[in-house]
Formats: structure tokens, C-alpha cells, sequence
């Protein structure tokens, strides 16, 4: 896995040798206002992230205002709620796009979108994005999938609910399109998802199980999963983002807020950097402790020619003595000198040594 080539995302290269690529989710969090969907790109490219995500959809593109059962939520944070209701709100509409694009660049951070039906990825095409997110719930949709992948850019699938045929699928039909590279994320779709349900095992699993970078789409709260799945060898990480959680919005309840944001940014950058290689000779950074190691020291005063015993000798720091392994041997052998309390023991201090 770790010889895989990265993948590029605007010149941004992304793969197990290189820092987690740590992408700021904004969804539906502008609460309808392209003046607050500004100032969240402005506060997102502040925490340092990688990326910035929005998603391009419609109520119309994406559900039917339809009045039946299955097309209302039952249970969880929108429970009651129907389908065309919610996105009707969480949507950003069409029109913003350009200008969030353009405050993307002035801000010198990168920003793509996940598109949900073919006019999405047209928008998306027409604005360069240069990648495409597939959400969990349109992993199974492989035209959408063929049909963003046909522009070349690098796609991005998250496999919530998705089994491992449904997830080989959708990265045989992203490539076989043309995609420039395919990442794939774990993601338990569930809002917020528990800890106990993270089942963050899968990364190191997928990562042996299919060719491709390995990352993270979370919706646990707070930032500890994010952090041990870069440990585990996620090399994206998707959290989603509010300017503040009190402000309401569609998803803020599972949402991180700038300053939490920042803190996953350097807390994922520092983990995979601590990650390192096998190891286990000493670090040049440990050498000027190695003195302080044990070491046997002359424990009380020996007169020359008498008999090191067990009470004259102790292993303690510092190192500057011999060995502690050596201590039965220097028991009972004969001083060469007088020897004084406070020593570092040697050799050349034992007749016959």
C-alpha cells in the first residue's frame, strides 16, 4: 500500500506518504445564507484544512416532493422531516457556486463539491472543480459515478452502508471511466454516528483489500475517531463544520466549530507525523540522556587487594559505569586499587580484569 503513486488533488499529492489530506465539510450549515457560506470559507481556510466540501444538489435533483412514508425520516437528529423538506434547506443553490469558488481561490484553499445528479456534475465541470465527492448514499449509483468520472478528475466515494462488492463496484466503474484516481472512505452513515458503531478497523482493512489511498468520512462528535483513524492509516479525513453549533443548522449538531477544527487539523498532522517506521536502536535525540542509564558504581570505600562484595557495588544512574548485567560478575573480585564511594566502575579497577 505505502508504494501506491499519490493521487493529486490541485497539485495536492495524497497517499500513506503524505500528511492526511484533512477536508472541511460545510454542507448544509450556511442555513441558507450565501453571506454565511463566505464567512464559513473564510473561518474554514483559517483552521488550516486541506479542502473545503460543499455539496451541489437541489430538493428537485435529489428527491420527489412526494407524501408518502418512505419519503419521511423516522427516527434520528431530522426525524419527521420528509426528504424534499430537509434538502430544500440544506441545499446551496446553483447560483452561489461561483462565487464560493472564487472565495475558495482568494483564500489559497482548494474546494470541490459532491455532485448528485448529472446537472450537478455539469456545474461542478464548468467551474474546473478539481475532484468530485461521491456521498455514501449515491455509492451504488454508478452512472452518477461514470459519468463524473468521465471528466478525469480524481474521485473521492464514501461507503457508508455499502458491502465490499457494492464498494468494489463503484471503484472498478470510477476507473474504468476514466477517474484520475480513486480514494475511498470509510464512513458509518449515521448522524451523529456512535463511537461503537466507528468500527475503525475497516481502514487498515480496506487499505490491504483495494488498491487506493484509505480516509475517513466522520460523524462521531468531537475529533478523537479522526485522529486514531490517521493512526490506522486514513490518509483524508472529512469532518463536517459550522461557525458555531448554537446557530442551528441541518447537520451543526455533529459539526465541528472553528477552533475544534483547527485542533483536528494540527492533532491529525501531528499523529501521522508520530507515526514513523519500526524502530529500535537508540535516536540521536536520545544520546545525550544515554548517560543517565544504570550503570554499577562503587557504593562504599574498598581498600586495594580486598574483595568486592554484594554491599560494595551498586547498579544506579548514571551510566557511566559498567553495565548492570555485569554485577555478579565483578562480585568477589579483587580490587586493583583502592576504590572510592561514588566510582563508576571498570575494568581496569579489578586485579586479573
Amino acid at each position: 500500500m505505502s508504494d501506491l503513486p499519490p493521487i493529486e488533488i490541485a497539485g495536492r499529492p495524497i497517499g500513506p506518504g503524505y500528511r492526511p489530506f484533512v477536508i472541511c465539510e460545510l454542507s448544509g450549515n450556511h442555513n441558507g445564507d450565501l453571506d454565511r457560506a463566505l464567512a464559513m470559507i473564510d473561518a474554514a481556510a483559517a483552521t488550516g484544512c486541506d479542502a473545503i466540501k460543499i455539496q451541489t444538489y437541489t430538493a428537485d435533483t435529489i428527491t420527489m416532493d412526494v407524501d408518502r412514508p418512505e419519503f419521511r425520516i423516522h427516527g434520528g437528529l431530522w426525524d419527521g422531516r420528509s426528504l424534499y423538506e430537509l434538502y430544500q434547506e440544506a441545499q446551496t443553490p446553483y447560483e452561489w457556486h461561483p462565487a464560493l469558488f472564487e472565495r475558495a481561490r482568494a483564500r489559497g484553499v482548494i474546494l470541490f463539491s459532491s455532485p448528485f445528479d448529472e446537472t450537478a456534475v455539469d456545474l461542478l465541470a464548468g467551474l474546473d472543480a478539481p475532484a468530485y465527492k461521491i456521498a455514501s448514499f449515491e455509492a451504488i449509483d454508478l452512472p452518477l459515478i461514470a459519468y463524473a468520472a468521465r471528466h478525469g478528475k480524481p474521485l473521492i466515494i464514501s461507503t457508508g452502508m455499502a458491502n465490499l462488492a457494492e464498494i468494489e463496484a463503484a471503484r472498478d466503474t470510477a476507473l474504468s471511466a476514466g477517474a484520475g484516481g480513486v480514494i475511498l472512505l470509510h464512513c458509518v452513515s449515521s448522524y451523529p454516528a456512535s463511537f461503537a458503531d466507528a468500527n475503525l478497523r475497516t481502514i487498515p482493512d480496506m487499505a490491504a483489500r483495494f488498491d487506493c489511498p484509505i480516509g475517513l468520512s466522520d460523524h462521531t462528535p468531537g475529533t478523537a475517531a479522526a485522529v486514531a483513524a490517521v493512526a490506522l492509516g486514513a490518509c483524508v479525513i472529512e469532518k463536517h463544520f459550522t461557525l458555531a453549533r448554537s446557530d442551528g443548522g441541518p447537520d451543526a449538531a455533529f459539526s465541528l466549530e472553528p477552533v475544534e477544527f483547527q485542533a483536528l487539523v494540527g492533532d491529525a498532522r501531528s499523529a501521522w507525523g508520530s507515526l514513523g517506521h519500526a524502530q529500535y536502536d537508540m535516536l540521536g535525540s536520545e544520546r545525550a540522556n544515554a548517560q543517565f542509564r544504570r550503570s554499577i558504581y562503587v557504593a562504599a570505600d574498598v581498600k586495594a587487594g580486598a574483595a568486592i562484595t554484594a554491599s560494595d557495588v551498586r547498579s544506579i544512574r548514571p551510566g557511566l559505569g559498567l553495565a548492570p548485567e555485569h554485577r555478579d560478575a565483578v562480585i568477589g573480585r579483587i580490587a586493583a586499587r583502592d576504590l572510592k564511594r561514588g566510582e563508576p566502575m571498570s575494568w581496569d579497577m579489578l586485579e586479573g580484569a
